[in-house]
């Protein structure tokens, strides 16, 4: 393979002539964390960092551990200290890493999990969540347990810029791309807190819109939707060919309250079947809402779609679903995508739903939820406009993220191999 000039081939590809490869022991040293027992464990204490706590964008404190335990001054966390998950069940999050800053420092982390501590650890960070590390972490894993040691990480081979100025630049150019992909995450969970509060309020009627007035009324589902099953066909039978087929996994998988059916076709799973077999109620029409009939937790047991099927598309509602079809059209189908996700709605769901390790709701119970709802339709139509742009927002935003972290994987490519210099 031709090498332009300036660069030179390498034990991990062409580098620039002026920087060096060096093995992450010449620069740095990983420290492998604590051992404790389940009795060290306790409800406050000292705060055990372990894979869980390493999210997508730095540190995340939803699932804690914390002990009681003497532990070494090397087991702290320190600022500068790139954490990083050495043994999971989960093979996918070995390697797996987190820059320790100001504010998590002082913690310790557990036995699957090292430290690697080094005078470049924003330089070096980068190159942990590059392919240059990835490739070797995958190279090293072990065949029966997925774990690197401490041995592997000092061997794992790196460009290394000869200059401290240069290393900080490209630290600081790939650090400004994490920035802006945070700082958008963190507009995304604030729009979403905003549009949970609206939501409350807007589907409740303790906020009206301007220009409305009037009591609003209760409904059940049984009164609005008549209710039917979905036909059972495991996944094993769907394939990329047939008529579209709406699994109760699907559901569950979902991010969205709805599926547009004509643009999302192509993605949808499909059932080779005899379409004139198949009972009307099973068939999804636009404003269906699909509910699952099962569930792993509680929370799950109010998941559906709404279905927009404008065009007529044959779509086949599956196992474990249960289809609501209008009775009539007081009901608007955008308020629709909103009225069942009120924490009213979600309480009723959760107290209707029966089973232990699998939780269960019959048509029965779903027809008696009740629902409070706007008298008129064109209210329904503007509360649910106003959630819907809020969606939107967050939409645009999401897309943002995904545009950006596209470009920082390109600007990580260029820049920690050389191929383009800031300096």
């Amino acid at each position: 393979m031709e090498i332009k000039a300036g660069y030179k081939q390498t034990e991990i590809g062409g580098i620039p002539s002026d920087w060096d490869v060096k093995a992450l022991g010449e620069i740095g040293e990983p420290t492998i964390g604590l051992t404790y027992k389940p009795e060290d464990v306790r409800e406050y204490g000292l705060l055990v960092l372990r894979s869980s706590n390493i999210g997508d964008n730095g540190l995340k404190f939803d699932d804690n551990v914390f002990v009681d335990v003497k532990v070494q001054d090397k087991l702290y966390t320190k600022p500068g200290d790139i954490l990083v998950c050495v043994r999971n069940g989960s093979r996918p999050l070995i390697g797996k890493s987190a820059l320790i800053d100001e504010d998590s420092a002082g913690y310790t982390f557990g036995a699957f999990m090292s430290v690697y501590r080094t005078d470049d650890s924003s330089f070096i960070f980068h190159l942990f969540n590059s392919n240059i590390i990835k490739r070797q972490i995958q190279r090293n894993i072990g065949a029966t347990i997925n774990q690197i040691t401490n041995k592997d990480i000092r061997s794992f081979l790196v460009p290394f810029p000869i200059t401290k100025d240069e290393r900080i630049a490209i630290a600081e150019a790939l650090s400004d791309a994490d920035d802006l992909i945070a700082n958008t995450e963190k507009l995304i969970a604030k729009k979403k807190d905003l549009k949970q509060g609206a939501m409350q309020l807007l589907l409740s009627g303790k906020k009206r819109l301007a220009g409305f007035s009037g009591e609003w009324e209760t409904k059940t589902i049984g009164d609005i939707f008549s209710i039917s099953g979905g036909i059972s066909a495991s996944r094993d039978k769907l394939s990329d060919e047939g008529y579209c087929y709406l699994h109760y996994g699907d559901i569950h998988g979902s991010n969205k309250s709805y599926i547009d059916v004509g643009e999302e076709y192509l993605k949808i799973p499909k059932l080779k079947v005899n379409i004139k077999s198949i009972n009307p109620k099973s068939l999804l029409n636009d404003g269906d809402v699909v509910f699952v009939d099962a569930s792993e937790d509680d929370e799950g047991a109010s998941k559906h779609l709404v279905i927009k099927n404008q065009n007529k598309i044959p779509y086949i509602s599956g196992l474990h679903t249960i289809v609501l079809k209008s009775k009539d059209d007081s009901l608007v189908n955008l308020y629709k995508r909103y009225c069942f996700k009120t924490n009213n709605v979600k309480r009723q769901f959760k107290f209707y739903a029966v089973g232990t390790k699998v939780t269960g709701i019959s048509k029965t119970n779903i027809a008696n939820v009740q629902l409070l709802l706007p008298p008129t339709k064109e209210e329904q139509s503007l509360v649910a406009q106003a959630l819907s742009d809020l969606d939107n927002e967050i939409e645009g935003l999401e897309g943002k993220i995904a545009k950006y972290k596209l470009i920082k994987q390109g600007m990580a490519q260029e820049l920690l191999t050389g191929k383009k210099r800031l300096v």
